[in-house]
């Protein structure tokens, strides 16, 4: 398979195009590291301007939208420590959470002192949703080359019950923990307006009720969130612009009580759901979900290009996919002890081999 010989991505990449020397569209594209620079520190500038101008004036200064992973928990440290803002934790359980996560978000929320919500929507709903974002995809078809399906309707609920949460408190910042892969400089400063959220939330939350129907109402904004509350609060994503350094990262991790989980896959440090949803993605569209932010990645400085294709090629554990597709599958194998998911270890070239059950 051809893939460009500077960041990773590959040949079934939607709308990638290579010149004559192998190099992608995207990385033509880009203006340099040095232009980078300069716009991260125009919108740190930014940010400590808006800092300035509403740290403390309500209950809590930003909603942190917090998976547990490494990238939202040094953004919750970053906030707190170098920043000092008073900071309310949310955190969405999809039914997939590690135990190690749970315990690194004890440790952590512990340890920097702040408040924190976890809010665990009814299962039911959530299975529903993710089985049959894991038979085809009901999102728009440019949301594929950032995320799974089963991903973009799992960010789509969190994103968007966080926000309701932050409107209902009054909350300036809304933040997200986003690496500089997942999310372009230019858009990691936005103040929000009810057209822009009207808009967004229509793409998202319609195909999810066509799914699940009135029951995903209570996690997305309703009619009173509109006439309600002037959309003053702004969508920030820190570690665009801010030091982005995943071996500091670790040793920031270390000392707050943080550790990896030992049986989600290679691109994630909170959720084992992601294994599933990654091998039902490189099987249906050829390419791995997580190659453009490792692009990014690359092609920006912060990650070694073959460090990154060795990520991309690495299978998911087939113990952790097992375990997700049973639970997902809960329903249909007490009828039928024998199901797809079960057969497609000796087929999928998806899976590392192995043995056993999850627990």
């Amino acid at each position: 398979m051809k893939i460009c010989r500077k960041c990773v991505l590959p040949e079934t990449f939607p709308g990638i195009r290579f010149n004559d020397e192998g190099e992608c569209n995207y990385c033509q594209d880009f203006k340099g590291k040095k232009n980078l620079e300069q716009r991260k520190l125009q919108y740190r500038s930014k940010f400590e301007k808006l800092i300035l101008e509403y740290k403390g004036k309500a209950n809590y200064d930003a909603l942190l939208s917090y998976s547990g992973g490494k990238d939202s928990t040094y953004t919750l440290s970053l906030l707190k420590k170098q920043y000092g803002l008073k900071i309310l934790v949310f955190t969405f359980d999809n039914g997939f959470l590690p135990d190690q996560t749970f315990r690194n978000i004890r440790n952590v929320v512990e340890k920097l002192g702040v408040d924190h919500i976890f809010f665990k929507p009814n299962f039911h709903i959530l299975r529903k949703i993710f089985l049959e974002c894991s038979k085809k995809n009901i999102f728009p078809d440019t949301t594929l080359s950032r995320a799974s399906t089963i991903c973009t309707a799992c960010m789509a609920i969190v994103k968007f019950s966080a926000l309701r949460l932050a409107l209902e408190k009054g909350i300036p910042f809304m933040i997200y923990g986003w690496s500089p892969g997942q999310i372009p400089i230019t858009s990691s400063i936005m103040k929000n307006n009810a057209k822009m959220v009207r808009v967004m939330q229509e793409s998202l939350a319609r195909p999810l009720f066509a799914v699940a129907g009135d029951d995903i109402k209570p996690y997305f904004l309703e009619n009173e969130h509109f006439r309600e509350h002037n959309f003053f609060l702004y969508n920030i994503s820190p570690l665009a612009f801010l030091n982005y350094d995943e071996t500091m990262i670790l040793k920031e991790m270390a000392e707050l009580g943080w550790k990896a989980p030992p049986d989600v896959d290679a691109n994630s440090t909170n959720c084992l759901l992601n294994s599933f949803a990654n091998v039902v993605h490189k099987e249906r569209y050829g390419f791995h979900p997580y190659a453009f932010e490792l692009a990014k990645l690359v092609r920006e400085g912060y990650k070694d290009r073959e460090h990154a294709l060795i990520v991309l090629r690495q299978r998911e554990k087939y113990r952790t996919y097992n375990f997700v597709s049973r639970k997902l599958k809960e329903e249909e194998q007490t009828r039928n002890k024998r199901t797809k998911y079960q057969k497609i270890r000796g087929r999928s070239k998806c899976l590392e081999p192995g043995k056993g059950r999850f627990f």
